[in-house]
This record gives structure tokens, C-alpha cells and sequence, in this order.
């Protein structure tokens, strides 16, 4: 009976391609310990640190000394708190639309999102890297799927003018891309949304908190108030879990009625969503949060330069690409060996041939730290002859 499972993982050993869980216990924002030794981690898309900020913490011991622990139910049969209703009014404020919903994690508010908005008569046009969320989104859906070469802006166009006019269509793209670090190219993106009559969505899951003064792809573009479908996750930046969809109030109100990853599931517990609220507010009112990230982006793609490692600063995601997995698993290993997290990241993640360490850098990280990283990871790459380049 199990012999089909058991032939399947066996492959992907001998493809070095095997997951398996590693337990950690979080010391802090930035470090881990396991049995006994410390870890610093840089894997982690803990971006602004707040993880561990007593002000989210306390927001989130504060959610459940008032509300308990769980909320007992889906929001449309056992009613919301007011902390939803409240951070709900404070994600829209900050994605600059008229309202937002709040879904239990970023995936499931990809999957809701697009299943609902989408179906048999409607075309999507996606970008070939777009998070695995968004493709699930697409399939569930039965749209007609396109896929665009990444961030080609002159491919989507030859594709939109071969379709229906008339045509219910949709533009789905990541803002920050979470393989590559680099950035959808959405002021072009919402031209042919316009031009074309399409609705136009973009994922900003590791966009909020990063790029845009924190606001995400949509500010960084200054296009606010323009783009149809704004979703994003309190999992990442915000030190939280959760996500969330911000829109009009025609397309959340649909969602609250059609969305089924939200009507089915029970509601996030009042401790993530005080720690979200806390975390956002941080994001508005303290910039030193923010300056402290891009700081941080800006010494490691410059150290990493240096050594001769090519790294942008647009972002706190520094791809590192290796190519095999054999050899991603040996600099993930030796960075290990190091006291290094660095995360091998390979297929079906990434295309194949293109493995690569995924770090990530974070505002609580100093630069001692980073200064270790960079040095250790060159150390490996050449020891292990690796390209070590994107």
C-alpha cells in the first residue's frame, strides 16, 4: 500500500532533494539554538524584527487576556472581534483602498482570492514566477491560465491582444518576487491592465514592510488608489501570522460572500491579530524600523559585492544561486557548520539547475553579523568552487 510513497521519497533522496523539519527554538529575532549550539539565522522572512518587539508582544498578550485564546468559529458564524473590525480599518488606511479582509494566512487569501474572482469564463494572466499560492489560485479557479515570461511586460501585452476584448480578464503578480528579490515591474503592469480592461492584483507578501516606505509595490509605484487588489500577509514583516486582501469595497464584500479559504475556516486567535495591529502601527509611526532594514540591505549587497557575489540592494532577499542541488546542499551545509541558517532552496521551489541559498537580511541584524555571513559564504564557494552569482 505505502510502496508508491516510500519509491517517491527514495527519489528525492537520490536527487538530493529530500525536506525534512529541523527543530529550533528562537532566541531572539535573529538567533536559534538547537541541542545545545547557537544559530544565527538568515532565512527567516522576519524582515523588520518584530518577532521578538515587547510592543507586538504585548498587543498579542493583551488579544488574548481579553478575547481568550481561540475565536471559536468562522467569522460569519460566530461573529468578529472587534480587533478584526479594527486592524481591518487599519490595513485599508494602509494600503491607501476602502476596505480590507483579513484570511488566516497568506496562502489561503491567494487561493480564496483568485478562486472567487475567477472562474471558467475568466483568463488569467500570471507571471511564470509567481508564488505557488497564486498558481494554486489559478487552478482551483478553471480559468484559462497564461503564463508570461517573468516580469516580460512586452510578452503579457502580445498576449492580451490575443484574447477577447470583451473577455473577463485578470493580471496576478508577486510585488517582490521571494526567490529572486527583485521587483514586478507593476507601473507597466497596471498600463496594460487599463488599456486592456483587466483587473489588476498584486501579492505584496514580501513587498509590505520592504519597499515603498513599508506600504508595499503599489506605493512604491505611487499607484495606491490605482490597483484593483492589493493581498498581503501579516506573517512576515508584521511579526505575525495571517493575511490579508485590501480592495474596493464591491470586490471585499464579494469575497466575504464567495471566498470559501474565509466563510470555511475558524478566525485567526486575538493574539495574532493584536500582534499584527501593534506591528503595523510600529510600521506607521516609527521609521527607524524601516531605515534600519534598508540600512542593513544596503551593507550586505555591499559586502557581498566586494567579494565579488552579485547582490542588489532593492530588497532584504539576496539570492545566491549555486545551480545543482548536490552542491546548494553543500554551501547550505557549510554555512551550518558555521553556525549559519542559510536555507538550500531548490525544485520544485526553483527551476531546475537553478538551486540556490536564499539569505535574508533583517533590521536586527547588526553588522558584525552580516560581516560573518558574507565571509563565510565566500569562504564556501570557493572552497566548493560554486558560481555563487544571480
Amino acid at each position: 500500500m505505502y510502496k508508491f510513497f516510500q519509491e517517491q521519497l527514495d527519489s528525492k533522496i537520490n536527487n538530493h532533494n529530500l525536506r525534512t523539519l529541523t527543530e529550533y527554538c528562537p532566541i531572539d529575532a535573529v538567533r536559534v539554538k538547537k541541542d545545545d549550539k547557537e544559530y544565527l539565522m538568515m532565512a527567516s522572512n522576519n524582515y523588520l524584527g518584530l518577532t521578538f518587539d515587547q510592543r507586538v508582544i504585548n498587543e498579542a498578550i493583551k488579544g488574548a487576556q481579553q478575547y481568550g485564546t481561540g475565536s471559536g468559529g468562522s467569522r460569519l458564524v460566530s461573529g468578529t472581534f472587534p480587533l478584526f473590525t479594527e486592524l481591518e480599518k487599519e490595513l485599508a488606511k494602509f494600503k491607501n483602498t476602502e476596505k480590507a479582509l483579513v484570511f488566516n494566512t497568506g496562502y489561503m487569501a491567494n487561493v480564496g482570492t483568485i478562486s472567487a474572482i475567477a472562474d471558467k469564463n475568466t483568463i488569467i494572466f500570471s507571471d511564470e514566477l509567481n508564488h505557488a499560492s497564486i498558481i494554486d489560485g489559478c487552478r482551483l479557479s478553471k480559468a484559462t491560465i497564461k503564463a508570461y515570461s517573468h516580469c516580460d511586460v512586452e510578452e503579457l501585452k502580445f498576449l492580451l491582444k490575443q484574447v477577447d476584448r470583451n473577455a473577463r480578464k485578470l493580471i496576478v503578480t508577486d510585488g517582490v518576487f521571494s526567490m529572486d528579490g527583485d521587483i514586478a515591474p507593476l507601473d507597466r503592469l497596471y498600463e496594460l491592465s487599463r488599456e486592456y480592461h483587466a483587473l489588476l492584483m498584486v501579492d505584496d507578501a514580501h513587498a509590505t514592510g520592504t519597499i515603498g516606505n513599508g506600504h508595499g509595490t503599489a506605493a512604491y509605484y505611487g499607484l495606491e488608489k490605482d490597483v484593483d487588489i492589493q493581498l498581503g500577509t501579516l506573517s512576515k514583516s508584521l511579526g505575525a501570522v495571517g493575511g490579508y486582501v485590501a480592495a474596493n469595497s464591491t470586490i471585499i464584500d464579494y469575497l466575504v460572500n464567495m471566498s470559501r479559504s474565509f466563510i470555511f475556516s475558524t478566525a485567526l486567535s486575538s493574539a495574532d491579530i493584536g500582534a499584527a495591529l501593534a506591528a503595523l502601527q510600529i510600521i506607521e509611526s516609527d521609521s527607524s524600523v524601516l531605515r534600519r532594514l534598508q540600512d542593513n540591505v544596503n551593507y550586505m549587497a555591499d559586502c557581498l559585492n566586494s567579494m565579488g557575489i552579485y547582490a542588489t540592494n532593492e530588497t532584504p532577499i539576496f539570492p545566491i544561486l549555486i545551480g545543482s542541488n548536490e552542491d546548494t546542499l553543500a554551501v547550505s551545509n557549510h554555512l551550518y557548520n558555521a553556525g549559519i541558517i542559510g536555507t538550500a532552496i531548490r525544485p520544485p521551489t526553483v527551476p531546475v539547475g537553478e538551486s540556490r541559498i536564499r539569505l535574508t537580511v533583517t533590521a536586527a541584524h547588526n553588522r558584525e553579523q552580516i560581516d560573518y555571513v558574507c565571509q563565510t559564504l565566500s569562504k564556501a564557494i570557493k572552497e566548493l568552487n560554486c558560481e555563487g552569482t544571480i
